[in-house]
């Protein structure tokens, strides 16, 4: 996609940013990062915390612009054919996760595979895949993963707030008159928001429907989540000592983080933990 919009090929797409790491390792942020942000924070950063700015310098770089236009919440954290309860529990198997989500895994032993979403059942029904992990519950559904694998894992901390954009052409947009520059800009946002929104609304009745059909969900141990945990800012690091740009917005997303954390633990958190839980 990014390639085509580059090119001019199409005037504009959508798509994710952190597909095309391999061109810049920095534009992993614009989608979402392992023990990230959540939507409502990775929201907060792009739109007031100075990091769709960033990106679009990083963007700019290849011919296009791009902005915020959808996002699928906390994802859920795969589907797998047996009990995951430890780290040893991890090594050899062979999971479906792409992105850095996967360079995590595969630090933990696990030989993570990248497949497109159409080949995902058909992987796992036969054995090729041990576990996969795709968006969440209503998505998943329709993938019929539940029909091959029995053990439904939660949280996806590899995206707890997945942004996805539109890029547009930089030749293309700088064309348009300012008005419908910001015609387009009013309906991306509305577009993020609502996308958002809507998985907020289904996903919960989707989950309802699995459990009733047999599924077992299950918590990722707390020795996987500090194992991954680790295993993230230590790549982080890795690719900040290595590339400048990465450095640059590593840091200012990483003060960020820090703040929005700190904030959200007084409100949300609290709120959460009394409200959510069972009494």
């Amino acid at each position: 996609m990014l390639d085509a919009v580059q090119q001019g090929t199409v005037e504009c797409g959508h798509t994710a940013s952190y597909y095309y790491i391999g061109k810049n390792p920095a534009l992993a942020f614009g989608t979402s990062m392992p023990f990230g942000l959540t939507a409502q924070q990775q929201n907060a950063w792009l739109y007031h915390g100075g990091g769709l700015e960033a990106l679009q310098k990083i963007m700019a770089d290849f011919n296009a612009i791009n902005f915020p236009a959808g996002n699928t919440g906390t994802q859920m954290g795969g589907w797998f054919k047996r009990e995951i309860q430890s780290v040893a529990d991890l090594k050899g198997l062979k999971m479906r996760i792409p992105g850095l989500g996967g360079k995590v895994m595969a630090r933990l032993g696990v030989n993570a595979q990248v497949l497109p979403g159409g080949e995902i059942f058909l992987a796992l029904e036969r054995g090729a895949l041990d576990a996969a992990e795709w968006v969440g519950p209503y998505d998943d559904e329709k993938l019929g993963l539940q029909k091959a694998a029995k053990f439904y894992y939660y949280p996806g901390w590899w995206e707890p707030g997945a942004t996805l954009e539109v890029q547009v052409n930089k030749a293309a947009w700088d064309k348009l008159p300012k008005e419908y520059q910001q015609i387009f800009q009013t309906a991306a946002f509305e577009a993020n928001m609502n996308m958002l929104a809507s998985y907020d609304a289904k996903n919960g009745a989707a989950l309802k429907r699995l459990v009733a059909g047999g599924t077992q969900l299950r918590p990722y141990s707390r020795e996987i989540l500090q194992a991954a945990e680790r295993a993230s800012f230590e790549l982080y690091e890795e690719d900040a000592s290595k590339d400048a740009t990465f450095k640059q917005v590593y840091e200012q997303w990483k003060d960020f983080r820090a703040q929005v954390y700190g904030w959200d633990k007084v409100n949300q958190l609290s709120f959460a933990n009394f409200a959510m839980t069972d009494k």
